[in-house]
């Protein structure tokens, strides 16, 4: 049987004794344990899930992800927002008190560096002197960057998962956008912030992501109805995957220029689940839901939640809901055979690109999250950012009756 681990999981040998008797153990623990307890495998007295060595998994309780150094950091990425001259001086303030006062190495990417107000800076050209620059699909640096620092909106911290398609190291984000629901941190205390990161022992929040394939020519348009388990992998070698990516927020398949309804069919683990008729479709990660897939009328995730939700774009049917599926499930997304037009795909809103008869996209959750660093914890800067960012429940109050013989239940 094949284990699949998820972001925050960590595999264990079945302790001594059922684990019935596990979770009687630890009745408090219960109370503050975000994904529940270890489900009992007796049911009743003779019934029981056959043991299997590797389906046992310990799922490590969220709200005791703490981040620590094993060795003291030491390379600073600082991402800013392009074309927003309001973050010139906070991106300078940052940069010197990384360089000077905590004597960090800070990269940068060279667009940011060439900006012409910090050229002209005289000021600040000894910091600059001393950045290290990169290019976006020139330069790798996934392998020396400690920590990531944000200044921007929510952009800021998709475009970091981008750069980083394996291990992603820990995101510190401060709203300094338009939104910032990703970006909890407050600019006006960087200092205290900064250093408390740099001492560790800071919550975190593991962000899962989609590992994502784009496979060509994996099907024949009048053939073949995919995909059983015993085929898939024959499809897939004779395919050619052209796109692998992670990705933070979600994955959309629409219908592009066409005029034509988008008419695709989605695959659960090879099983066909449904075709999809409409604008399109979302598959995202519960970082995702808040995102396009909430304005397309799915259900909102906490980011700690383990699942992928597939939402529909204004579907050709009235019962088409959005649904929510195990993180450890694949799909997968093609063109129907009797579909009308091509499909567009695009990945956290970056790299589109048309999807063709006998295209496949293959989805399913990655291994590598992203660990975004907490401004208080993952449950308070959650709620924090419904009622700031989106406005999640916010009415005008309803007043208080003045005496309790006005109700109408008491009228009869």
């Amino acid at each position: 049987m094949e284990r699949r681990r998820l972001p925050g999981q960590h595999e264990h040998l079945e302790p001594s004794g059922s684990a019935s008797d596990t979770v009687e153990s630890c009745p408090k623990r219960r109370a503050h344990f975000l994904h529940g307890p270890y489900p009992a495998t007796h049911f009743g007295p003779k019934a029981c899930i056959l043991p299997n060595p590797t389906s046992v998994m310990h799922i490590q309780d969220p709200a005791s992800q703490r981040l620590t150094w094993n060795k003291p950091p030491v390379n600073v990425l600082v991402i800013r927002k392009i074309r927003d001259e309001s973050l010139v001086e906070p991106f300078k303030e940052l940069c010197r008190f990384l360089v000077e006062e905590k004597l960090m190495m800070v990269y940068v990417e060279r667009r940011v560096v060439d900006d012409a107000t910090l050229s002209k800076d005289e000021a600040f050209g000894s910091i600059r002197n001393q950045l290290c620059t990169f290019r976006e699909g020139y330069d790798d640096i996934s392998d020396c960057i400690d920590l990531i620092i944000c200044l921007g909106g929510d952009g800021t911290l998709l475009y970091a998962s981008s750069l980083f398609q394996g291990s992603v190291p820990p995101v510190m984000a401060f709203h300094l956008g338009s939104l910032g629901f990703l970006t909890p941190f407050k600019f006006e205390s960087y200092k205290t912030e900064v250093a408390k990161v740099f001492e560790g022992n800071a919550a975190i929040t593991l962000r899962s992501r989609l590992k994502v394939k784009v496979v060509k020519d994996m099907l024949q348009r009048e053939g073949q109805q995919p995909y059983s388990r015993e085929t898939t992998q024959q499809h897939h070698e004779a395919g050619k995957v052209t796109l692998q990516l992670q990705v933070l927020n979600e994955v959309v398949v629409d219908r592009g220029p066409s005029s034509y309804l988008s008419n695709v069919d989605l695959y659960l683990d090879g099983r066909l689940i449904t075709s999809v008729q409409g604008d399109g479709v979302i598959v995202s990660t519960p970082t995702g839901s808040t995102a396009y897939a909430a304005a397309a009328g799915a259900s909102m995730i906490h980011p700690n939640v383990p699942a992928i939700m597939v939402t529909p774009i204004c579907p050709h049917s009235l019962s088409f809901r959005p649904i929510v599926v195990p993180a450890g499930v694949e799909l997968m997304i093609t063109l129907s055979p009797d579909a009308r037009n091509t499909a567009w795909v695009s990945f956290d809103g970056r790299k589109r690109q048309e999807i063709q008869y006998g295209d496949c996209i293959k989805i399913t959750t990655s291994c590598y999250p992203v660990p975004s660093i907490c401004c208080h914890d993952l449950v308070y800067d959650w709620f924090e950012s419904l009622a700031q960012c989106l406005h999640w429940n916010v009415r005008k109050r309803q007043a208080r009756l003045a005496d309790a013989s006005d109700s109408s239940d008491t009228e009869n």
